[in-house]
């Protein structure tokens, strides 16, 4: 669509020998007035993106000079240029097309009519599993389970790839979509034919997965969202969100001798959390920021969604096309890019001014002290010289909370585990894995822990996952691997794997004791998130920290530890050795960084779409409509459209409701949404089983995720959600009122749909913090949620719920369920909402009790933007856009 282009902002930029049309920042801010050096880089894009996209109806003039001189509580209409998905979040999104070529067809549109608009790249990296490690055979093995597992789910996305236009597969096998999109995918600035003219813009997007904000590292605006709101903007929808405040992070001073990007990243989350930048872009700048390479960059961006901001930005400068052409961007696109961008003013040097933020914070580089974060959030940053006291205290208080009498020692055949031990030590998470630096310092650890007689311990389950194969080459380049594979950190796969719960099981041994003493063990890993019961079930303890440390800690095998002053064992010599005797200097990581070249990426890119043998062999169907096979357990077509006419249902109140579930403060989606393994004798284990599924086969929820029968049965399974309407429980258990039949949430929801009965959520602070999942949201529209009622929300899920046709409540300042004294077993009516209807109304919200008291609080409406409103009175997004296409 050409814009309207009311500034005249239209103008010609030829770049060797190509002409482009772009939309000039420079004669906006002339004809308005403002001074675009003083703008945030990453404001300057959300301008372009304006500029270019006005059309009249979901961006005005108004809005765009509203952008530019950053008011307060402004709708704004983002148009993302581009998608990005990885499998677990892809798949469902894109099940979710094919049931709207269904419902389409019974609409008596065309089908033909559903496909992405803008570009959409799914990468299938979340589905490799930790099933054998520590062996040459891991990765070969682990595949071909890989395989076995999701032969369904490959299948669809292989018809998918050819029914729809504009869409790419990335095979499994290849790498984290994050790293690949960094390495590969993201042009940074893109082109297309419109009205007939090659136009030139910003690369931005948005990602089914929360760390898509790993690519600001690149300069490109980006984050995570919902599967629901990507798979509108893949039909042209924007993104409603309100102009955001912009937060200045000032980098001073270069990192000191034994410091990471990691360190840094997990003190830039303990700060932002304490600042709280919760919805608000955070850009970085200073000249602290010249030092850092893009590696750093992006591992400090990956990390948004742990300090809570929408963005981690860096600006495109010197150090950016330096990355760019070691990661053999074509000739012709690196022109482009560095004469577009400084036209623009949106390349930074040192000698541009300094934006004007919101507000700033700071940090000196050469403070920053090697850290670790846990046991349980990421925000939780401990300097690595207290980690064995912080570790005794959490432990403790771990032990005094379940009021544990014993030591728990358990004494195994291979060695003791005990409370503290260490028994998964993974490199894994697109966070680390795709900085060289990190990596090939691990790797050299391990080289002088070989040398000088060190081994892992042997209750430590290892493992390596890289984030694409040029890790493996560089590995390989500098001679590092065989040391890493002697500590037993084989390559298990290209994947998430332990960051994301895939991590396996523990072996026998080791996961009987843990069971039978009841431990409290750890795991250390390079990732970014380590939430209670996210990486392994039997887990309790999760220490976030850099490759190296990973590596540390497996030869260490115990969280009672301390680095600096404790031996990590004891050398050929059988004398100790310490930490300090292995750690590689910065020196000996940079002249090994050498070895990292632009051939590496040429050749392991050429090859990106190709997939391995096991993907050419499997079967491709074709045609316009997917023929669902009723039987699978995988893909199934989801009930999202049924009954749906041209016209949205007006809306009504919501009349008495009862409480599904009671839940406190910093509920994750990962305590909501379906994650993990899927226990035996849970609703979702035996749904499987009647369907002739083997407990080997279940798989895991998010290999499942294009099924909702298996997703709607774990929703609010999580084996740590504390219900405080089942007081004494914990995982999916609820009470069914009024009778307080202790129950399942899916089955108290099925007797609740079968009584006519609307359900609610109450809620604490910050409810659905975490991953952008959508499962998170389908998952109580399923269970019959219609509204939640919480103190605070965290912005993806919020915009999720809506997309869901759930009604996202909040408590007034100051008020609380406990305030109010509900206690989750009252009947609940909900008014003001069948009549006009809009952003951050306040309603009336009516208690009754068991005796018939009853007592009315006011409540805000946390639909926030007039779209939202729309969406809402279609029952979501998807029916939304699916009427608009009609």
């Amino acid at each position: 669509m050409n814009s309207k282009d009311s500034f005249g902002c239209r103008q010609t930029l030829t770049v060797d020998g190509t002409a482009y049309e772009i939309f000039s920042l420079s004669a906006f801010a002339k004809k308005s007035e403002i001074d675009l050096s003083r703008l945030p880089y990453s404001l300057r894009v959300m301008l372009e993106n304006l500029l270019r996209n006005e059309e009249g109806r979901f961006v005005k003039a108004d809005d765009i000079q509203a952008l530019a001189k950053r008011a307060r509580d402004k709708e704004i209409a983002f148009t993302p240029a581009r998608v990005l998905m990885q499998d677990f979040t892809g798949v469902p999104a894109i099940v979710d097309l094919a049931a709207m070529r269904d419902a389409m067809k019974l609409l008596g549109g065309n089908p033909d009519k559903i496909n992405p608009l803008v570009p959409v790249d799914l990468v299938i990296d979340h589905s490799i599993q930790v099933d054998q490690f520590g062996t040459g055979t891991a990765f070969t093995f682990n595949t071909d389970v890989e395989y076995e597992r999701n032969r369904e789910r490959y299948i669809f996305l292989r018809w998918g790839q050819k029914a729809f236009k504009n869409f790419r597969v990335v095979p499994p096998g290849t790498g984290i979509c994050h790293q690949v999109n960094l390495e590969y995918l993201a042009p940074v600035v893109m082109t297309r034919e419109v009205g007939g003219k090659l136009q030139a813009f910003p690369d931005t997007l948005v990602g089914t997965d929360s760390h898509t904000v790993m690519i600001n590292g690149l300069g490109v605006v980006g984050w995570g969202v919902g599967g629901i709101e990507a798979e509108a903007a893949m039909l042209g929808q924007p993104s409603s969100m309100l102009v955001p405040e912009v937060v200045g992070f000032k980098l001073t001073g270069t990192l000191k001798e034994g410091a990471t990007a990691t360190d840094v990243v997990l003190t830039v989350t303990e700060m932002l959390r304490q600042k709280g930048v919760v919805g608000k872009f955070v850009e970085f700048y200073g000249p602290g920021v010249s030092s850092l390479p893009v590696a750093d960059r992006a591992t400090i961006g990956n990390m948004a969604p742990e300090y809570g901001a929408t963005m981690g930005f860096f600006p495109v400068d010197q150090q950016t096309m330096k990355y760019l052409e070691l990661t053999n961007r074509p000739a012709k696109l690196l022109k482009l890019i560095e004469a577009y961008l400084k036209a623009q003013g949106l390349f930074r040097t040192e000698q541009s001014p300094e934006p004007e933020f919101s507000d700033t914070l700071s940090l000196d580089l050469s403070a920053i002290e090697p850290s670790m974060a846990g046991p349980k959030r990421p925000q939780d940053r401990v300097a690595l010289k207290d980690i064995k006291a912080s570790w005794k205290k959490s432990l403790a208080g771990m032990l005094e909370k379940r009021e544990k009498k014993n030591g728990g020692v358990g004494t195994l055949t291979s060695a003791p585990v005990k409370h503290g031990s260490v028994v998964i030590a993974a490199i894994t998470s697109c966070t680390n894995t795709s900085n060289p630096f990190v990596m090939i310092g691990a790797g050299l650890l391990a080289k002088k822990a070989v040398e000088k007689g060190l081994s892992s311990k042997p209750w430590v389950k290892t493992s390596l996952a890289p984030g694409s194969k040029v890790v493996t080459d560089y590995l390989a380049a500098t001679g590092v691997q065989p040391f890493l594979d002697e500590l037993g950190f084989n390559l298990v796969g290209y994947g998430c794997t332990t960051c994301i719960g895939n991590s396996g099981p523990l072996p026998d041994a080791i996961g009987q004791a843990v069971k039978q003493e009841d431990l409290v063990v750890s795991a250390v890993l390079s990732g970014n998130r380590n939430f209670e019961g996210r990486v392994n079930s039997q887990v309790k303890a999760n220490y976030l920290a850099s490759p190296p440390l990973v590596v540390a800690y497996a030869l260490a095998g115990d969280m009672d530890f301390d680095p600096y002053n404790d031996p990590i064992g004891n050398g050929k010599d059988g004398k100790p050795l310490y930490l300090k005797d292995i750690w590689p200097s910065s020196q000996e990581v940079q002249e090994a960084m050498k070895k990292v070249s632009k051939e590496m990426f040429a050749k392991e890119y050429a090859v990106i779409f190709d997939g391995d043998d096991r993907w050419k062999a499997l079967p491709s169907p074709t045609g316009q409509i997917f023929s669902w096979d009723n039987s699978s357990t995988y893909v199934k077509n989801p009930p999202y459209f049924e009954g749906m006419g041209r016209k949205p249902t007006p809306l009504v109140d919501i009349s008495g409701a009862r409480v599904l579930a009671v839940l406190g403060d910093s509920v994750t989606t990962d305590h909501i949404s379906p994650a993990g393994s899927i226990p035996k004798d849970s609703p979702a284990g035996k749904y499987l089983q009647d369907h002739r599924v083997e407990q080997k086969d279940f798989n895991s929820y998010g290999a499942r995720r294009g099924n909702d029968d298996v997703m709607v049965r774990g929703t609010f399974a999580n084996i740590r959600l504390k219900n405080q309407l089942a007081s004494g429980t914990e995982g999916g258990y609820t009470l069914h009122l009024p009778d307080k039949t202790p129950t399942t949430i899916y089955e108290a929801s099925v007797q609740y749909r079968k009584e006519g009965i609307p359900l609610i959520v109450i809620a604490g602070k910050e409810y659905g913090s975490g991953s952008s999942r959508d499962w998170a949201a389908k998952g109580p529209a399923l269970l019959g949620v219609r509204a939640v009622l919480a103190e605070s929300y965290e912005r993806i899920h919020r915009s999720n719920l809506v997309g869901m046709g759930i009604l996202p409540l909040q408590f007034n300042a100051g008020e609380t369920r406990e305030t109010l004294k509900l206690t989750g077993e009252e009947l609940y009516t909900i008014e003001g909402i069948a009549k006009e209807l809009r952003p951050k109304k306040v309603i009336q919200v009516n208690v009754l009790d068991g005796s018939g008291k009853s007592k009315t609080f006011a409540a805000i409406i946390r639909i926030d933007t007039p779209e939202e409103v729309e969406y809402y009175r279609n029952g979501g997004i998807l029916p939304y856009v699916l009427r608009q296409l009609v």
